[in-house]
């Protein structure tokens, strides 16, 4: 029943929406060059006939295809530019219904400067594809000044917790690539490379939960692709931005990006500096039973967590067009991110009674440093006008990091007499080492059809060491019961094959991809514990389809079906036995049993002018793995565990509308029921729950150079294995001028303005105790930001339609 409810009454509040687009009509058709070859990509204007005024924009798709909804009847002209091409300008139409244009044939540009160009049109927030939605980072002034973590949590369907997971449409095991390259990373690292990232530096970010077949078939809620910039018009040009933002405590974030092209050599760099400052406000309870379920003890603890983190990071690189069909590429990046934690912590021991029992005082210091550094060897060459492509992609990446933590305690009894003091110290360095080689070939057919195939083998080593003494009345020695080395070497070999075609009214696109998993791990020991070892060999085959229908050939109603299997293999740390203390009485403890866990996911969705999204999905998952707590007395413990299967339903909507001329307006909603069932610690785990997310965007264009943003956010309570979230809600707001010529902006941006963003919780499912938590932190900054894009372009005739103005787009 609780399903039934949600189903009608998430269409309750679609109901609008549908009615609003049975009334619009639109104009819509493809664009070619001289041979006939689709040009996607290319900007596609509506204008007002009489002063061309800009109404509408669009950019085409990977077919050469756009369309325009016509808020008004009347008279129009079209204009689509594309660098390398003339700029096209249609006579005039008469636009009282929908129309499809004949195909429109691009010229290519003659040798000529161009003058600087002042683009007005603003990218929509949300393109919709039929294997991903695509979000424009610089279609939100709010996402200026922010970090590439930011930016994805203001992303629709996607949640970041307090502790920077990422999920995506209500489930966890989003697989994070940047640059459709995976960055091999999850949990704390992961968010701490995000964190270095300043969203200045990003162009798009790219939801697929149902990846193609290309794409590694780990992530069992999807693949999220991160495009960072790369200009590309000839000549010297760049952007730079600087941000200031104040909360309790200061940030700072700044970015540049140049970029330089020739005829034969195109030389790009993008750096950026980040400091943040701020703090958590944290609370946890819990109450220990005995087995009768009688009160044994109740226990408080107050903890203020002080951070501070800064991360510069740097990223160049140089393409070669070596003829018109091939061009060779290189890419470094490196990023380097260090994190100081002070805590103070103040625990209470209360008796079944609640009269007070004892007191322990904690002084802990936490530094973190994480050193990322990549590079990327490429080849792409096209087979002259027959759209065969190859690509060729070798990487290494490097990831190292040091943390060294400090834990002074003291514990007093209830009158405050002292009990006794000790000190725990750890140096904890990890090295992961990733090599990757891939070839990707694609090869159309007859009749709007292709093939692509191909291969890839990766081989990860990483090197994780935990070194503790304890110090206890001026005596120190070793902890053994921390103390450890683990070694973990994985290879993955992997080859794929996608078919697509499209008819008048069907589209279809099927992959099937095959990978082997070979892993062996190893702790090493020490004095008092022995060595341990693992070795696991499994091959899967992960099947991919879309099938998507358009009741006309403007696709102005789109259906479409698609299904994946996926798997989510266990982080590298994860696998790692050995206890690593959070503070006196919080552990976290790795799991050597982990499996991986594999998902069937299921969905239909309704498109409607690329403007409202409806979907419904279901999902399956086995050996569903997660965070689970263990009880042992007034001591909990933090484990990665395999704890059974669990299933979820959801009902999603997004839409973009223009109810005003000068206002848009963007809406996400999802409604999700999930299920788990397994067992726990020798317990029966059987939960389920309704969970509820939606945030909308309001866009209000003031004038030719002012802008504003107005933001909500909701996030109804979330069941999730033994935790259940509290809801919070939050609102922001944003101004944008634009300035020096519209070259420039200032960006004045405030989150959280009711400081509202409460994290709480709790988490059940314990033997013999229950636990609640509630963190405060420092959510409502305010930011100023300013922009300026500088440099001219100088076109080139372009020497081939399929030459490498057009192999650029693939270059990664």
């Amino acid at each position: 029943m609780k399903l039934i409810r949600c189903l009608l009454l998430c269409s309750m509040a679609l109901l609008p929406y549908c009615l609003y687009a049975q009334q619009m009509p639109e104009v819509s058709g493809r664009l070619k060059n001289p041979a006939g070859q689709a040009v996607p990509g290319a900007t596609v204007t509506l204008l007002q006939a009489a002063d061309s005024m800009l109404v509408k924009a669009a950019v085409a798709s990977g077919q050469g295809r756009f369309r325009l909804p016509v808020q008004q009847p009347g008279i129009y002209r079209i204009a689509v530019t594309y660098i390398g091409y003339a700029a096209y300008y249609s006579d005039t139409l008469q636009l009282y219904a929908s129309r499809v244009l004949p195909d429109i044939t691009l010229q290519p540009a003659a040798a000529t400067q161009l003058k600087d160009v002042q683009v007005t049109a603003r990218k929509p927030f949300v393109e919709t594809r039929i294997d991903r939605t695509i979000v424009n980072v610089d279609a939100l002034i709010s996402n200026a000044g922010t970090s590439a973590l930011d930016v994805l949590e203001k992303s629709p369907g996607v949640l970041v917790d307090q502790d920077g997971n990422i999920s995506l449409l209500g489930k966890s095991g989003v697989t994070v690539y940047i640059d459709d390259k995976p960055t091999y990373l999850s949990g704390s690292q992961l968010a701490a490379y995000l964190r270095s990232l300043p969203s200045g530096t990003l162009e798009a970010i790219e939801l697929m939960p149902v990846p193609p077949a290309r794409y590694d078939a780990a992530g069992n809620a999807g693949v999220i692709n991160i495009r960072t910039k790369k200009l590309k018009q000839r000549g010297f040009n760049g952007n730079l931005s600087t941000t200031y933002g104040q909360g309790f405590y200061p940030k700072n974030f700044n970015s540049l990006n140049l970029n330089f092209r020739n005829n034969a050599f195109n030389y790009f760099v993008s750096a950026g500096y980040s400091y943040n400052h701020n703090f958590s406000d944290l609370l946890i309870t819990r109450s220990i039973r005995n087995d009768d379920g009688s009160p044994r003890s109740y226990f408080n603890q107050f903890s203020y967590i002080n951070r501070y983190n800064r991360s510069p990071s740097l990223k160049t690189g140089m393409d070669y067009y070596m003829d018109k069909n091939t061009t060779i590429g290189v890419a470094l990046n490196g990023s380097y991110y260090k994190a100081t934690g002070l805590v103070t912590n103040n625990s209470s021991l209360y008796s079944p009674v609640h009269t007070l029992d004892s007191l322990v005082t904690a002084h802990n210091r936490d530094v973190r440093t994480f050193k990322r550094g990549a590079a990327n060897l490429n080849y792409r060459h096209q087979y002259g006008n027959t759209g065969r492509t190859l690509g060729v992609d070798l990487d290494y990446i490097r990831n190292q990091s040091q943390t060294d933590q400090l834990f002074q305690n003291a514990s007093y009894y209830a009158d405050s007499t002292l009990k006794g003091k000790d000190q725990l110290n750890g140096s904890i360095p990890s090295a992961i080492n990733i090599y990757s080689v891939k070839a990707d070939y694609t090869h159309p057919l007859q009749k709007s059809a292709k093939i692509e195939g191909g291969v890839k083998a990766s081989y990860i080593n990483t090197d994780n060491q935990a070194d503790y003494s304890v110090t206890i009345e001026d005596i120190t020695a070793p902890d053994y019961d921390k103390t450890n080395h683990f070694l973990y070497k994985e290879h993955i070999n992997a080859a794929y094959i996608n078919f697509s075609k499209e008819w008048a009214k069907f589209s279809l696109q099927t992959g099937l991809r095959l990978e082997n998993t070979i892993m062996q791990g190893r702790q090493l020991g020490n004095a008092v514990k022995s060595d341990s070892a693992f070795k696991r060999n499994y091959t899967n085959l992960f099947p991919t389809v879309y099938l998507s229908y358009k009741t006309d050939s403007a696709a102005v109603h789109q259906f479409i079906l698609s299904y994946s299997k996926r798997i989510e293999r266990p982080g590298f740390n994860d696998l790692n036995p050995f206890i690593s203390p959070l503070d006196k009485f919080m552990y976290y403890v790795g799991n050597p049993f982990l499996q991986p866990v594999i998902s069937h996911s299921l969905d239909l969705s309704w498109v409607y002018r690329n403007e409202l999204t409806i979907k419904l999905n279901y999902s399956h998952y086995t050996g569903e793995q997660g965070e689970t707590i263990e009880a042992r007395g007034d001591r909990f413990y933090s484990r990665p565990a395999n704890v059974g299967n669990s299933n979820y339903v959801s009902l999603s909507a997004n839409a973009n509308l223009q109810p005003l001329k000068w206002l848009t307006l963007h809406w996400f909603g999802i409604g999700e029921y999930a299920r788990f069932k397994g067992n726990l610690y020798g317990n029966v785990l059987d939960v389920d729950g309704m969970n509820y997310v939606t945030n909308i965007t309001l866009q209000g264009k003031l004038s030719g150079t002012w802008n504003a943003e107005l933001q909500g956010l909701y996030r109804g309570r979330i069941t999730a294995l033994q935790f259940v979230l509290g809801d919070f809600w939050a609102v922001g707001c944003a101004l944008e001028k634009k300035i020096l010529q519209k070259k420039g902006s200032l960006k004045l941006s405030v989150n959280d303005i009711f400081y509202s963003r409460l994290n709480y919780g709790d988490i059940n499912n314990l033997t013999n105790a229950t636990g609640h938590y509630r963190n405060k932190g420092d959510s409502r900054v305010a930011q100023l930001t300013f922009t300026y894009n500088f440099g001219k372009t100088y076109e080139k005739r372009s020497r081939s339609t399929g030459g490498a103005d057009a192999e650029e787009q693939r270059i990664r």
